[in-house]
Formats: structure tokens, sequence, C-alpha cells
């Protein structure tokens, strides 16, 4: 284990905005090598205290550009989080089939897929996470053959993944009962996302329709499930289709205040808009072991609803999260200036606008706009 990743060449080098290679790994349960596909987020090096979800992607030579693409697209708008995202080669010499291999009768792992699944947990993710900032929020990928390989990692009383992503899978003996029979008693949140199409192929889409089917009678409130069936697709266009939909069911807290969200969940509060908020990031901690700053614009959502709702006594609480995530920034004092400039103290407000002038920018707060504010406030 000591040598265990090794660089073996690198493809592509993005220097500090974006990081990028193949690997070859050294593996004892392989008894060989395998390459990998690794990609850090273009602000890991920026952020050297943030940790990252982890990613693995089986069937890594076409599975990981088209994950790749999603993600990139959607950590543009910070719809989804910055991941490290690993990609295990298992076509060069059909490995896949080896990889996932299992016992016909007993339907658990066996020869070269026990190796593979020993490779995984016990080589592959501790070296990654001795290498890497990784959180403790895991996500695993594969295509039919692989999709249901990665089932066998909830047989265990703790899996090792926290969700999982069967694209069409084809399903080991009696996995469609024993599936649903493990979701069912999973203490631990749990993530769970399966595709097929109109045009899957048939033996494999009535046993993922059955499981489907199992799944939804679970009652387990540790689990998110999503299924999903495309119309107009095969076995193969159903992929670029699904991975959308997996990533963002698995990664729906980490979103940015919406306005459907706004709309129908926080301005129709009576109160508590500040509590909400604090919840929300607190929920991205606790479920994706993400811990960042509240965005400048979610403030500025909660900033609305208490206009709105003319509940201006929260904007004292709201500054207090504000210095919390940007210490040296000009929003806390910007919303404690809020706060009294809409009760009515128009000193204390000059006052809180002034300071707010001596600290940096922040989003659309400028210092031309806190004199503006204060010279309005002493008009008063």
């Amino acid at each position: 284990m000591k040598n265990f990743i090794t660089a073996a060449f690198c493809i592509f080098s993005f220097s500090l905005f974006a990081q990028k290679s193949v690997e070859e790994v050294k593996s004892e349960k392989l008894n060989g090598t395998r390459q990998i596909m690794i990609s850090l987020p273009s602000n890991y090096e920026k952020e050297p205290d943030r940790k990252f979800p982890l990613v693995i992607l089986l069937d890594g030579e076409y599975l990981f550009d088209a994950f790749s693409g999603t993600l990139s697209y959607a950590n543009y708008w910070d719809d989804l989080p910055p991941v490290i995202m690993v990609g295990i080669s298992q076509n060069k010499k059909g490995e896949r089939f080896t990889d996932s291999q299992f016992d016909k009768e007993s339907g658990l792992p066996e020869e070269g897929g026990s190796r593979f699944y020993e490779f995984i947990g016990s080589e592959l993710i501790p070296a990654l996470e001795k290498k890497y900032r990784i959180a403790p929020f895991r996500v695993i990928a594969g295509h039919d053959t692989t999709a249901g390989f990665l089932n066998f990692y909830l047989y265990k009383d703790q899996p090792l993944f926290n969700a999982y992503i069967s694209l069409s899978p084809e399903l080991a003996p009696e996995m469609e009962t024993r599936i649903a029979e493990r979701l069912a008693i999973l203490k631990q949140p749990i993530f769970y996302y399966q595709a097929t199409a109109d045009g899957d192929l048939k033996k494999m889409q009535k046993r993922i329709k059955e499981l489907d089917e199992n799944i939804k009678k679970v009652g387990n409130p540790n689990l998110n499930y999503r299924f999903d069936e495309f119309k107009n697709a095969t076995h193969y266009s159903l992929v670029p289709y699904a991975i959308p939909n997996a990533l963002y069911q698995i990664f729906s807290a980490y979103q940015p205040i919406s306005t459907i969200e706004f709309q129908e969940k926080i301005a129709t509060l009576p109160s508590g808009y500040v509590d909400y908020l604090a919840n929300k990031y607190e929920i991205i901690e606790k479920s994706l072991g993400i811990k960042m700053p509240i965005r400048v614009n979610d403030f500025k959502a909660i900033e609305a609803a208490i206009l709105k709702n003319k509940a201006y006594a929260e904007f004292e609480k709201l500054s207090g999260l504000a210095k919390k995530s940007y210490p040296k920034a000009m929003l806390a004092d910007y919303e404690l200036g809020m706060m009294y400039e809409h009760t009515g103290e128009y000193k204390k407000a000059f006052k809180s606008y002034q300071n707010a002038y001596t600290k940096n920018e922040i989003g659309d707060l400028t210092k031309d706009m806190m004199l503006e504010k204060a010279d309005e406030m002493k008009s008063k």
C-alpha cells in the first residue's frame, strides 16, 4: 500500500484551474495494475481547507466524459457541487465481465468479482482518501454489467457508498428482492437511482421494473429513491438522459435557493426565515459532507422574504450568519443596517452602513452603495 498509486502519465493539465490525469494503480487484490482517470475540481488548489465528495465511475472509459460534461455545466451555475471524480478502466480487455463475476446460484461475487469488490473497498478508496481531500460522501455509478455489480455494496451492514447510480443494470440472481430488502432496513441515508428505457434490452428491463416495484414498497425514511424509464431511448442512449437526473436527485440539497423554493417554501413561512437558511446549509453539511459558506444570493433571498413579510427583527440574526460566513465583508453590517433602517432607527442605520463601508465588497454590495445608504440615513 505504501506505493499503491503511482502516476503513469498525464493526459491534461490546466495548471491550477483544473486537474485531470490518468494513473496506473498497483493492486495486490487484482495481482497487477489498473488504469484510472482522476479529475479534481477547478477550485481544489484555491480552497485548501475544503473537502469534496467522491464519485467512482465503473466503465470509466465511456462514463467519465459523460459525467464530466454534466458536472462541468452544473458547476458553472453552482447547481451541483464540485467533486473528485475517478473513473476505473474496465474495457481494454473485457475486464468489466471478470470484475463483475458472481456465482449463478448464490448471486454473490466470486473470483474476479470478489477481487474487484475488495480492490475498490480496501485498496482504491483508502488510497484516494489518503492522497486527496475527500468529504465523507461517496457515489458509485455503472452501466448494465457494472451497474448490477455496484449493488453488491448494499449487501454490507454499513454500505461503502452513500449514493448508487444504476443505469440499465444487469442484475445478479435474486437482486430484484435482495436490493429492496436491504434498502428497507438500512439505518443511514441512502440515495438510489436506476434507469431503463422503452428500447432497453427486454431480458434486463423486466427485472429492472420488478426491482422498481419492490423498492417503491419500501417505507424506509432513510431512502431517497428515483426511477426513470426514458421514451424513445435505447440501452445505450438512455445513459446521457439519466446522468443529469441522477446527479440532481443526489445533490438536490446542495442547490441554491430557486424562485420556486422561495415562493413555495420560504415566502409563505409566518416566521423563521433565517432558521430556514441555517437549516439548509446544515443539511448540506450533514447529508453530503460539504462544508461551505452560505451563498450571497441565498442571503439576498432571505432578505427579500424578511422585507416581504415585514419581519425586520430577523435581520439581526441574518447579520450574525453573515458574520460567520464572511467575517471580513460588509454583508453583516449591511444586514444590521437594514434592520435599523426599516424599524426607524436611522442613527444606528447610519452607523451600520458606515461600518459596512470599511469592509470588503461582496456580491452586489459596494462601497459606493454603502455611502449612499449612509447619506440617506443621515438625511432622515
